[in-house]
């Protein structure tokens, strides 16, 4: 198949994240198809931006072909992010003509978070004859008005609405990393059998425990190591969604058993964290800055568990699929899960502990659960959620699943030409 990826935000292992689209096309380059990967020359995620002379200018990375598009470079989610989206649409609106002359996709993939990129790809979906699969990372409108309180009756949230409204009424199919969003878009429009779900997962094969941590990361975890008999981590962003203040709550409340605590990464709550850390005189809390990704599987290997939390929201009401989840399966270590979507893989295979989310004091029982297990229960824990990704989550398996619905909707329009 000739496959037309187009996804704003796509990175590299080189550029940076988002790393799913460029899993999945890696996999399906090997696999003998031809990927064709649309992406503005710059957003704000990415370690690095390419460096781009012209419009719709080529770079093959891992055998799939980038095309990049020109944007405006800016800072923060202000004009400046808004207009970067309004050119990158514009241009592949209004070149459509040449994308689809040139790369004759079979396949067109829309899927850069937001919904608005429907357009353009139904436009060249129509022009040459392509499957049009519509790929759902978030849920829009709903994140954006869960995350910045905007209302329905927001001019921008009726436009973002139309556009998923649009994408379920004519995408040949829907790929959401939500696995319970089904009915939701059967409601916006979509029709029934048009719904598939590929979560995120790991890509096992570049998870190396051997890395050695940087000194000036190995030595705050010899430090606490050496203080606490359990420690137990979190890792990513420091943003209000993640429950981290919940976290430091229950330590406050588990002051007489040995457990320290190693808070990993960055975020705009961070420092309101540490403050709170400080005025509950929490000794047993580390506080580390952001570790670069290929030292994550050297950082887990040395904790005792892994804490996932996140706070009651309507962006969590259609399941979780946050990386870290399935990161910190892989690393073996269990896992305190405290979220309350309805996918929950802690219990679906036993690999830690569930507590019910924003309750300290459950959320203390767990803690109290996992500091008085024996090291082969946590081990047996651990195993059990490892096993799981090389399973069900290895990017190896999502892409094939992916690549199998690819065919299956192709198939299924072919069928519906020959019967026309």
């Amino acid at each position: 198949m000739n496959i037309l990826y187009i996804e704003h935000y796509a990175g590299s292992n080189d550029y940076g994240m988002e790393f799913r689209p460029y899993y999945f096309a890696r996999n399906w380059v090997k696999w003998g198809h031809k990927v064709i990967m649309v992406a503005a020359d710059y957003h704000h995620l990415r370690v690095k931006n390419p460096v781009v002379s012209k419009d719709f200018e080529e770079e093959d990375i891992d055998g799939i072909t980038y095309v990049w598009v020109k944007t405006n470079q800016y800072t923060g989610n202000g004009f400046g992010r808004v207009r970067n989206v309004e050119m990158f649409l514009r241009k592949l609106w209004n070149h459509s003509d040449m994308l689809v002359k040139k790369y004759q996709p079979d396949v067109i993939i829309s899927s850069s978070t937001y919904p608005m990129d429907t357009y353009p790809s139904q436009r060249m979906a129509k022009k040459c004859g392509a499957v049009l699969i519509h790929e759902v990372h978030d849920m829009w409108p709903i994140s954006p008005m869960e995350l910045y309180g905007l209302k329905a009756s927001n001019p921008i949230i009726k436009y973002i609405q139309a556009a998923e409204n649009s994408f379920c009424k004519h995408a040949d199919a829907i790929v959401s990393i939500q696995p319970c969003a089904e009915e939701y878009y059967l409601e916006h429009g979509m029709p029934k059998g048009h719904f598939y779900h590929v979560p995120n997962g790991v890509v096992t094969s570049e998870w190396d425990e051997s890395l050695e941590l940087p000194q000036e990361y190995q030595g705050i975890v010899d430090e606490i190591r050496q203080k606490y008999k359990r420690v137990l981590c979190f890792f990513g962003s420091h943003t209000k969604s993640y429950a981290i203040d919940y976290l430091l709550n229950a330590a406050d409340k588990c002051r007489d058993i040995s457990v320290g605590y190693l808070l990993v990464g960055d975020g705009n709550i961070k420092d309101k964290l540490i403050a709170q850390a400080e005025e509950l005189k929490l000794e047993s809390v580390r506080f580390m800055k952001p570790i670069p990704k290929k030292y994550i599987p050297p950082l887990l290997a040395q904790v005792d568990g892994i804490y996932v939390g996140a706070l009651h929201n309507k962006m969590f009401v259609y399941g979780s699929c946050m990386n870290k989840t399935y990161d910190a399966m892989m690393s073996g270590k269990p896992i305190i899960f405290a979220n309350p979507a309805p996918n929950n893989y802690i219990l679906d295979y036993d690999c830690g502990y569930n507590a019910i989310p924003e309750n300290v004091n459950d959320l203390e029982r767990c803690i109290r659960e996992f500091s008085e297990a024996s090291d082969q229960e946590l081990a047996e824990k651990g195993s059990r959620g490892k096993q799981a990704i090389l399973d069900h989550f290895d990017y190896d398996v999502l892409s094939k699943d992916f690549e199998n619905i690819m065919l299956e909707v192709l198939n299924k329009k072919q069928k519906g030409k020959a019967n026309d």
